[in-house]
């Protein structure tokens, strides 16, 4: 099963993720659509992009949309890394966990600045993330 992530190139911490996830996508089973594509909306009319800044979105390849943390631990299980997100999918941590996520989503940009420097970044830094394909 394949895995579309949608996410926002523009979050030096997402693309950070979406880079260590490409690494191990050997078997190119994860395939990454920066949300900040001027033609986001033409090419992927079934995602909403104003949804999709708030939440992290993915599509399976039976079209079945994931949100938030359950696109992270689909992405990290098919790239055989299950072990680095399955605490946040146990029963008793994940709707913690969920709220954590959403915590760090709406405020992205500042915790990236903190932890990176940097608050935002040039969307044309993703371009190369699926050139394994």
């Amino acid at each position: 099963m394949k895995l579309t992530i949608y996410f926002d190139g523009k979050c030096p911490l997402c693309l950070q993720e979406m880079r260590a996830l490409q690494r191990k996508n050997a078997e190119n089973l994860l395939y990454f659509v920066d949300i900040n594509r001027l033609d986001f909306q033409e090419l992927y009319p079934q995602i909403n992009v104003e949804k999709a800044k708030a939440i992290l979105h993915g599509e399976d390849d039976s079209g079945n949309i994931l949100l938030g943390l359950d696109v992270t631990y689909r992405a990290w299980s098919l790239v055989g890394e299950k072990w680095r997100v399955a605490p946040l999918r146990w029963p008793l941590v994940a709707k913690a966990a969920d709220k954590a996520y959403l915590l760090f989503a709406r405020n992205r940009y500042t915790i990236s600045r903190w932890l990176t420097g940097q608050e935002r970044l040039d969307c044309r830094q993703c371009t190369e993330l699926n050139s394994r394909e």
